[in-house]
């Protein structure tokens, strides 16, 4: 007799446990509270679809917080091997000029969750959707629309609280911690993070990308762009420093990052085309030697003294290490994605939940953190495969 599995989300993680489980020793039932499911998977799919990341496994596991937590599950599950995954559900993929892997052109979002729907149906799983959970019963059954249901595994797959529209909106944290299980407040990641802009500055530059930068904060340096916003920056050179960036805010109630406008030119190799120009006029130089923009121009202006601008050394230093102060996050529900949720102390090296026998937590409900660019979604299905691979053979 098959035994029962109770999925209890409809996102990545438990689209990816459900493929790979053995429908020859499981009955599969995925509860999801919305309408329909994978409705956070195609939001993100209308920014640029990002199904992971290119890189070396070796480079790949850097990119996770806290560090070592997710390398079992990344090396199981590679980025090489999910790619090929998707291959066999008829959804081939390349490589883009950022190294990022996305569905081959042509491909909608709904297409990719289309071949995915058609797996678990060939799998025989069970979808019921507007099924929303509560909390347990006292036989540590989870209660589902006001119902106990019993499973001999349960699996936890109910994402962070980013972007409520979609449903996830960590309304469950609560639940949680009520049963005494160990969690952690959510915070954003992936966000907007505020910079208390000069007036004449952002008036004329809002809406403005800074390209081919490189930004730093502590001894992290990610390299990318960032757009200049209102509020103040975002985009990936940014949001890969969310961990350092938020302990800082945590710590100081303000963070320091540091943007290198040339990453490809040493500081001498600067110093030296600005000495050896042709032009004599600074911001001439600036823009017809060093190619800067308009806007990287009017920063260096902006929060530059004149003494400074006007000393190629020292405008070389600002030129690779220009300061800024952030002061704040956008809202979780502008964040991209979370941290926060289950406490890793709460789990298994497999994920089980250390307080309730065969009932287990993954995908981002858990309490790591990843950049974009496709590693959220990698971890989210590298977890789903490894956890389906340990309930399989599982005795």
């Amino acid at each position: 007799m098959k035994k029962k599995i109770s999925i209890i989300g409809g996102g990545p993680s438990a689209f990816l446990l459900a493929c790979f489980l053995d429908s020859e020793k499981f009955s599969v039932t995925i509860y999801e509270k919305n309408k329909t499911f994978g409705r956070k998977f195609l939001v993100a799919g209308k920014g640029g679809f990002n199904l992971t990341h290119s890189e070396s496994t070796q480079e790949l596991v850097k990119r996770y917080t806290p560090n070592g937590f997710l390398d079992k599950v990344l090396q199981n599950f590679t980025n090489n091997d999910f790619r090929n995954w998707l291959e066999t559900i008829a959804i081939p993929t390349y490589i883009g000029s950022s190294k990022r892997v996305y569905p081959k052109q042509g491909i909608k979002p709904i297409e990719v969750l289309n071949a995915i729907t058609k797996k678990l149906k060939e799998k025989g799983v069970v979808v019921k959707y507007e099924h929303t959970f509560s909390g347990w019963d006292k036989s540590n059954d989870p209660i589902i629309n006001d119902k106990a249901i019993k499973a001999d595994y349960t699996i936890f797959c109910l994402g962070g609280a980013s972007w409520k529209v979609t449903g996830s909106d960590g309304k469950w944290l609560d639940t949680f911690s009520e049963k005494g299980i160990q969690t952690k407040i959510f915070q954003g990641s992936n966000c907007g993070y505020k910079i208390n802009w000069d007036s004449s500055f952002i008036k004329n530059h809002e809406g403005t990308p800074l390209k081919n930068i490189a930004i730093s904060c502590d001894a992290r340096l990610q390299k990318g762009e960032a757009v200049i916003t209102k509020f103040g920056l975002e985009g990936n050179a940014v949001y890969g420093l969310s961990p350092q960036i938020r302990s800082q805010l945590a710590a100081n109630l303000k963070a320091a990052i540091y943007i290198d406008f040339k990453p490809s030119l040493s500081i001498e190799n600067l110093y030296t085309k600005m000495q050896l120009s042709s032009y004599k006029n600074t911001t001439q130089i600036l823009k017809k030697e060093l190619k800067l923009s308009a806007a990287q121009i009017d920063l260096l202006k902006t929060y530059v003294s004149k003494e400074e601008y006007l000393n190629k050394e020292t405008l070389a230093q600002k030129i690779k290490n220009f300061p800024l102060e952030i002061v704040n996050t956008a809202s979780i529900d502008e964040s991209i994605s979370t941290v926060g949720g289950i406490d890793l102390s709460a789990i298994s090296q497999d994920f089980e939940l250390k307080k309730i026998a065969n009932q287990f937590c993954i995908g981002e409900m858990l309490d790591w953190d990843a950049p974009t660019g496709g590693y959220l979604l990698q971890a989210c299905a590298s977890s789903g495969v490894w956890l389906a691979k340990y309930l399989n053979y599982r005795k």
